[in-house]
């Protein structure tokens, strides 16, 4: 084993016994378990974290937006049911008449002469029979008549109005309805059916009906029914208005809450996400501002005289989050011809050979003091990103000596 990585082995055990917390690093753990494969009791330090800012703060914000999503719903829990009150209306009405359905007249029958006389003289019979009270002998005169002459429409309306007498108003409306099916013009269908519905409480089609009658054959008759039928089809109106306006507000209202639940959880994602992200700048006080891209995770247990596998020999409390971007190729010109060939022992990918002391990097006080200036640390990750940006630096009277003293370390012994 090389004496060199030996010796950076001792010094870093030498650590771990100064300080058993390092072994609490991420990237330690491999050892950590090795250890304890070997029976070695470690002290509690050893796996007690002391930092716990990010996942505290993550707790937080859990429970501020757990918080959140009940009072949204509590305050739909609050919005109460619509529930319709009754509707007072005037007028009588009867129970819905269920006999099977009165004979109708064939559509298809040739009606002569003959046929339409024989159904006068029916009719002339029925209105003979309704005069003296007799309802039912009506029906029958009137029920010859329409089989007689099929396509009177007017036979069908005077069966109706006896049906409406009898208090059999869907008898009527039936009748009523074959009448205007012949004739939609028929101002005694209308008249008929829109009296048949307000009978069984049907209030706006019995008034749009009785307004037809009334526009196609005035009467006295319909004008009196229209005084009792219109007062309650305007109070049905007004209640269907009234409660469509509360579902509709009410609607609107929820749909209101939703968008501004919404963005209040988009606002707390944001708040989050700012949060996140100013506590993670806040933890990488001391070492390298933004690190050297993509290589030791978890930056360099703190403060380790000489260095170890896998980090920094010497000592950089709080590390140097990033680490350097899997190998230098091309290393700097004019310092190491053909770069390095993988990088930084542990980080970099391949390991670096032996000659550089990296202890005369970490203890130069004026390359570490360069390390926290981000203009400085720009510059370098510049440099190692393309070895051929060195030349565009070499002005800055700042940058220029830095530059020079760090490829005279990366250089190693002559």
């Amino acid at each position: 084993m090389d004496a060199t990585k030996l010796e950076e082995l001792k010094q870093f055990i030498e650590e771990c016994k100064s300080s058993p917390s390092i072994l609490t690093d991420p990237s330690l753990l491999f050892f950590r378990d090795y250890l304890e494969s070997l029976g070695a009791k470690l002290p509690a330090s050893a796996h007690k974290k002391s930092y716990v800012v990010e996942e505290s703060d993550e707790e937080m914000e859990e429970k501020e937006e757990s918080q959140v999503e009940p009072q949204v719903e509590e305050e739909e829990e609050e919005e109460e049911e619509i529930i319709e009150s009754d509707l007072e209306l005037e007028g009588d009405t009867v129970d819905p008449d269920n006999d099977p359905p009165q004979k109708m007249g064939d559509p298809s029958v040739e009606v002569t002469e003959e046929c339409r006389d024989a159904s006068q003289e029916a009719k002339a019979k029925a209105m003979e029979a309704l005069s003296q009270g007799k309802l039912e002998e009506a029906i029958e005169h009137l029920t010859e008549a329409i089989s007689l002459n099929p396509s009177s429409a007017i036979m069908y309306a005077t069966r109706a109005t006896v049906y409406i007498k009898m208090k059999k108003p869907n008898a009527a409306i039936r009748d009523a309805n074959a009448a205007l099916e012949i004739n939609s013009d028929s101002a005694k269908g209308y008249k008929s059916r829109g009296m048949a519905q307000a009978m069984l409480g049907q209030w706006e089609d019995a008034a749009k009906d009785l307004h037809l009658a009334s526009k196609l054959d005035y009467d006295e008759e319909i004008s009196a029914v229209l005084k009792k039928v219109e007062p309650n089809a305007h109070r049905i109106e007004e209640h269907r208005r009234k409660y469509e306006r509360l579902h509709k507000e009410r609607g609107d209202r929820k749909a209101e809450r939703e968008r501004q639940r919404r963005r209040a959880k988009a606002q707390a994602e944001y708040e989050k996400a700012k949060k996140q992200e100013q506590s993670s700048s806040s933890r990488k006080p001391g070492g390298m501002p933004g690190g050297f891209p993509g290589g030791m995770p978890g930056g360099f247990p703190g403060g380790m005289p000489g260095g170890m596998p896998g980090g920094f020999p010497g000592g950089m409390p709080g590390g140097m989050p990033g680490g350097f971007p899997g190998g230098m190729p091309g290393g700097f010109p004019g310092a190491m011809p053909g770069g390095m060939p993988g990088g930084f022992p542990g980080a970099m990918p391949g390991g670096m050979p032996g000659n550089v002391d990296f202890s005369k990097i970490l203890n130069d006080p004026e390359l570490m003091a360069a390390f926290s200036d981000p203009e400085i640390m720009a510059a370098l990750q510049d440099v190692m990103k393309n070895p051929a940006n060195l030349a565009k630096h070499q002005a800055n009277p700042k940058v220029a000596p830095i530059l020079a003293k760090m490829m005279g370390k990366f250089a190693g012994p002559q």
